[in-house]
């Protein structure tokens, strides 16, 4: 048995070997047939403009199906060749936006993304797969795009866009797609845009809801001369927080890439001064007109303030990332660690666990013990979730002393709504709010699933 086992893992360790020579000779032949896949890491470098003159025998096979259109014939395809396209964000519209536009032939893709592949974006962001796990996502979608059509130049950016950076790598691209998911990325592209004076093409997605519209472009609005003030941070959602279904994104990403082909091969778009709106849940599509570009713009007005790139965090007051945000609202005093809530279960202190994510959230996962009260229904005083609350508090007030206070700890995903809620718990009205001590617990559940309990799952 013992030989058994050495020998299996022998055969483990020869495998193992294989297969990081086997990654090494395919790096080095990626590296050959296409040295600008080599720019990879925190640097910007100029690239030679495309010259493609003429189509091969085997292009002409390749674009057969759309050579064919009016719309675009020999003509079209060469213009596609000679374009370059800026993706920033290799993500759930990233990445189909950029499928597409391989496949139709554009002649170079600049794939921007600082994050790194992880399981939970397999859903929507199809490049990606199981095995590129841990990779940096601008070069997983590099490679991807390089197996379906190797005559494109995919030019990887494992790098987070920022004011120091963004001019240099806009002005090397025909056409810039905003695949961001936060709202200090998508006014730094608007302003590299329109000092570099190139069209923007952006989109959103969230839930079950899309948008799309063209920034920039023949004399139409940039993104500031629509919301000239940034909203406050903690009305954003991005997908981390609201959740989104994977063939949402996936449509914009393909409308997105239309409207890249259509610019790109002279037809121009449909979305200058308008913008698409798509509701998933009823399979709506609806366009509004916009406001026409405002002269009174900070970045395309007539008398422009922001004539070079700024701190867009400061600007915005909240973080370059589509990440779910971190809140900061209560004091060291108002808030204990998930490793201290610990030694109160495990010291069987009385206590009432209140989780205030909604109901689909606890759904996933939850502590057996919480009570559930949305926070939502906490905001807007609902008497039925308030009534419950009280019940529990008056519960566990039997069970104590009449001197001390029942202890209250709130907990949501990740520590941000349940703040919000010691904020409203420590201001209700009535005899209850005088019989509880109200704190948030550090981090939410996944800092208990990291810290605590590995087994809690994650999402």
């Amino acid at each position: 048995m013992d030989n058994d086992v050495l020998n299996l893992k022998k055969q483990l360790l020869d495998k193992d070997a294989e297969i990081a020579a086997l990654k090494q000779k395919l790096d080095q032949i990626q590296k050959q047939t296409n040295p600008l896949l080599t720019d990879l890491q925190d640097k910007v470098s100029d690239l030679p403009p495309l010259q493609n003159t003429s189509l091969s025998n085997e292009d002409i096979m390749r674009y057969s199906r759309q050579l064919l259109l009016p719309e675009l014939g020999v003509k079209g395809q060469r213009s596609l060749s000679n374009t370059s396209v800026l993706v920033v964000g290799c993500g759930g519209l990233g990445c189909p936006l950029a499928q597409y536009l391989a496949a139709a032939g554009i002649g170079r893709l600049g794939l921007l993304d600082y994050d790194e592949v992880e399981l939970s974006n397999l859903h929507r962001q199809v490049l990606h797969t199981e095995h590129t796990q841990g990779l940096p996502k601008a070069q997983s979608a590099a490679d991807a795009l390089s197996r379906l059509n190797s005559t494109v130049q995919c030019v990887p950016y494992h790098l987070q866009l920022s004011s120091e950076n963004a001019l240099q790598l806009i002005q090397q691209y025909d056409i810039v797609a905003d695949c961001s998911d936060n709202v200090p990325t998508r006014y730094l592209v608007n302003d590299a845009c329109v000092l570099s004076g190139k069209p923007l093409v952006s989109a959103s997605a969230l839930r079950m809801e899309g948008q799309l519209t063209v920034y920039n472009y023949r004399g139409g609005p940039c993104y500031r001369c629509l919301y000239p003030v940034p909203p406050p941070p903690e009305t954003v959602t991005n997908c981390s927080d609201g959740g989104v279904l994977g063939v949402v994104p996936g449509i914009m990403g393909c409308l997105q890439a239309l409207e890249v082909l259509k610019i790109a091969s002279g037809q121009g778009s449909s979305f200058g001064q308008q913008l698409l709106m798509f509701d998933g849940q009823e399979g709506r599509f609806r366009s509004i007109k916009l406001r026409p570009k405002q002269a009174g713009c900070a970045v395309c007005g007539e008398m422009p303030t922001v004539t070079e790139l700024q701190d867009y965090e400061k600007f915005c007051g909240s973080a370059a990332t589509d990440k779910c945000r971190r809140l900061n609202l209560l004091t060291a005093e108002q808030r204990v660690s998930v490793q201290e809530y610990k030694s109160i279960v495990d010291n069987v202190t009385l206590h009432l666990l209140l989780d205030v994510r909604p109901k689909v959230e606890v759904d996933i996962c939850c502590l057996p013990t919480s009570l559930n009260i949305p926070l939502a229904s906490l905001e807007e005083w609902k008497s039925d979730h308030v009534n419950l609350l009280k019940e529990k508090i008056s519960e566990l007030k039997q069970q104590m002393s009449t001197a001390s206070q029942v202890p209250v700890f709130v907990v949501c995903k990740l520590g941000n709504d349940s703040q919000k809620a010691v904020q409203i718990l420590e201001k209700m009205s009535g005899s209850e709010v005088e019989q509880i001590s109200v704190k948030d617990i550090s981090g939410g559940l996944m800092a208990w699933a990291n810290k605590i309990d590995p087994s809690f799952p994650q999402y």
